[in-house]
């Protein structure tokens, strides 16, 4: 299996363990519009690997996670039922990792290798 040119996981920095099963969309910008170019679940470690393509063009794309799902099925409540990165590709750039580090009332990203 080929590793896509983006990929994430999910850390439930409230649990302290990978956040599994959650639903994750990544889209790109055209024009004022946003498209569907791949789905995807995490797996038992939090993780996504194969998210769409093995290259990008260079331009705007999104990653859309369902966190309300996942936080419900662990009896949760939270204040972010869905997260939305919008981030810029390079393609000269090899590969890009977006993480999210989440908890019910906080979230945050990087860039990770």
């Amino acid at each position: 299996m080929s590793v896509s040119h983006v990929t994430t996981h999910i850390l439930d920095t409230a649990a302290g363990t990978p956040a599994a099963g959650v639903a994750v969309e990544l889209y790109a910008r055209d024009g004022d519009t946003w498209s569907t170019i791949a789905t995807g679940k995490t797996d038992a470690d939090g993780r996504v690997k194969d998210l769409g393509p093995e290259r990008l063009a260079s331009g705007d794309y999104r990653l859309h996670f369902a966190t309300g799902p996942y936080f419900a099925g662990i009896k949760t409540d939270t204040f972010f039922p869905e997260v939305v990165l919008t981030f810029t590709v390079a393609q000269s750039e090899a590969h890009y990792h977006v993480p999210l580090l989440l908890s019910p009332f906080a979230y945050s990203t990087y860039r990770g290798n």
